[in-house]
This record gives structure tokens, sequence and C-alpha cells, in this order.
């Protein structure tokens, strides 16, 4: 059965053998080593130095780490401005009102891409604003949305970014040398681990000013005990095993650059073929993400019919979300998958609409 849903992905065999190492005791030295490779590599992932930035793991999904993102590098005082267009901006405004974070929501339709204009109107207005937050892959529609123009906003009105990078890092582009004070990922989509880790890079200067807000996701106390080889908690173990080793065959395949060609050439593997059997690809490719794509559901085929069929021969594709399950279905190319997956997909996707 291979996954093509946004996470968790189909392993690899040298990741899935990685979960067979031996039983560890999270306040040994041994394991400590391993916590200081997988921060080592994450921030490794796009040349980052451990001085400035700090890689900080957190035993949860990728919405534990943008929620200690937000609750703990926005601080006392601050205000949020949040970028929606999606799900998972919906889901960050909900996650600062729950800590009573001051924020205002530019809100656009999940189809929409971010109106730089109207954000750049909303920070030029309230003076108040000292953060903005972004989903960089909106994995509701697939959109990747333009973190550069964003950045550059942040930048010309001396503002801090806070990006959701959960269903990009890795594969996609990510510029930290501008205005960037954390990204909050996760080990189970473009790396390729296992669910049950996932970290915020956060700079140095941002974590000084961090606020504790919660309890168990505060990225400040994790970050400082980990800087001292330590954990305040008992981390997932076995799950941070399979994340070295994604790190590692990731920087052994190529690192994010060549991860990026490889989900790029099956995205536009299975566009070709979807193309040819009158499947419509919702967004145009310069604004996709590699990782997802969005495609409208045929006239007259319901998604839970297509979904059954597909499973049937071995695929796992996914829903829209909210009123978009009625109008549209997702296909990720993430995991360990191959051009002879992404041929027997657009086979399998011919015997069932030509039935």
């Amino acid at each position: 059965m291979l996954l093509l849903n946004p996470g968790p992905v189909t392993l690899s065999q040298r990741v899935r053998r990685s979960l067979l190492q031996p039983d560890l005791c999270h306040r040994e030295s041994e394991f400590f080593d391993l916590q200081d490779e997988a921060r080592q590599r994450i921030g490794g992932v796009y040349g980052l130095h451990s001085d400035e930035w700090a890689s900080v793991l957190l035993t949860g999904s990728g919405t534990a780490a943008v929620e200690s993102m937000i609750a703990g590098l926005v601080p006392a005082g601050g205000k949020l401005l949040i970028v929606q267009n999606g799900v998972y901006g919906e889901r960050i405004a909900q996650i600062a009102a729950q800590y009573q974070i001051p924020h205002i929501i530019v809100k656009h339709a999940w189809m929409d891409a971010p109106d730089i204009g109207r954000i750049e109107a909303a920070l030029h207005s309230d003076k108040g604003i000292t953060h903005v937050a972004v989903i960089h892959h909106e994995t509701t529609t697939g959109r990747l949305n333009d973190l550069l123009a964003i950045d550059s906003l942040c930048q010309a009105h001396g503002v801090r970014l806070l990006v959701d990078a959960v269903s990009s890092f890795g594969a996609e582009a990510i510029d930290f040398s501008g205005s960037i004070d954390a990204v909050a990922a996760t080990a189970n989509k473009c790396l390729h681990g296992v669910p049950g880790i996932a970290f915020v890079i956060a700079r140095r200067t941002a974590l000084a000013s961090a606020t504790s807000r919660t309890y168990y996701l505060d990225v400040l106390r994790h970050a400082k005990l980990q800087d001292q080889r330590n954990t305040p908690f008992t981390p997932a173990v076995h799950a941070l095993y399979a994340l070295v080793e994604a790190l590692r065959e990731h920087s052994d395949e190529g690192g994010w650059t060549a991860r990026h060609h490889r989900y790029g050439a099956l995205a536009g593997q299975v566009r070709r073929g979807l193309t040819a059997l009158g499947v419509r690809e919702l967004l145009p490719q310069s604004m996709s993400s590699v990782v997802l794509r969005a495609y409208a559901l045929p006239i007259g085929l319901e998604y839970v019919h297509l979904h059954h069929a597909l499973k049937a021969r071995g695929f796992v594709i996914y829903a829209g979300q909210g009123d978009l399950s009625k109008t549209l279905f997702r296909i990720s190319t993430m995991g360990a998958l191959e051009t002879g997956d992404a041929d027997r997909l657009i086979a399998a996707f011919e015997s069932t609409l030509l039935k």
C-alpha cells in the first residue's frame, strides 16, 4: 500500500529498519548522542549554524511544533498578524486565540494566493504588530505561498516572521537570511521519518525573548535542556532513531534540492497522466508545491468511490477539506516512491475512470 496522502509517508527500507534498533533509555548518553545528531542534521538541511539557530525537538505532530512556536515566540506585549488562506492558517488563528495572543487575520478564500497589498496595508495601519505568521505550503490546496514576498514585507516594516513549514521543510526553498525568527516542521513529511517527532528551528535571539505560555510545549525549556544534553520529558525514542536515519538518507540523496527535483519529476509524471485522462489540476505549476497537487474530481464521480477503487489497487489518496471535499482530491509525491509507482497509479486511475 503506497501512501499518497500529505504525511505520514511510505518509508524506505532503510528508515523502516532503523526502528528495530535496541531499546534506549532517554537519560543515557547514547540517547543524547542521537538527539545531538538529529539537531545538527536538521539545521544542516538548510546550512544553518548552531551558534545562531537552535533546532528544538518535540514529541508530537507538526501541529505541536506550530503551537510551540506561536505560544513561545510571540513575546509578552507582542501582536501577531496571521496570513490565512487555508485550513492551517485557520489553525494558527485558533492557537493564537487559545493562548489569548493579540492577533489580526488577513483572510483569503482557500483557493486564493495571499494578497501582498492587503498584508502590507495591515502592517502599515497597525504599528502594534510585531510578528507575522504564514503557512509556507498550504496543503489545503497544494499552494506554495510566496514566502519571499512576505519576508520582504516583514523586513520593510521591522517585524519578525514565523513560518509553518510542516509540509515544505526538506523539499522547498526556505531563505533564513531575512526576517524569519522560527520555522516549525515535522519528521514524517518531506524528511521521510515516522510520526512522533516534530521540531522548531528558532533564531537564538528570538529564544532570548521567548514567553512560557505553555508547559509541555515550552520551546525555550526544550531548547535550554537540549543544549545541555538533557530533555524535560520522555521523548519518542524510536521515532528519533527513524528521524536520524531519514536525515542521513536525505543528505546522502543530495539534500533538499535533490528531493525537490525528485518530487517535481514525480508530480509532473502524475499530472501528465491524469491530464491525458481528462482530470484537471487546479493550480498552475508556478503556484504549486512539488510536494502535493490538488485535482478536480471528475464530474459525476464521488471522492469515496475514487478513494476506495484506488485503495483496492494499492494507493491511498487524500480528500479535499471542508467544502472542497466535494470538488477536489489531493495527491502527494512524498515518500519512498519511484517512477514505476507513478506509472502504476496512472494505470489504476485509468482502470477506475474508464470502467
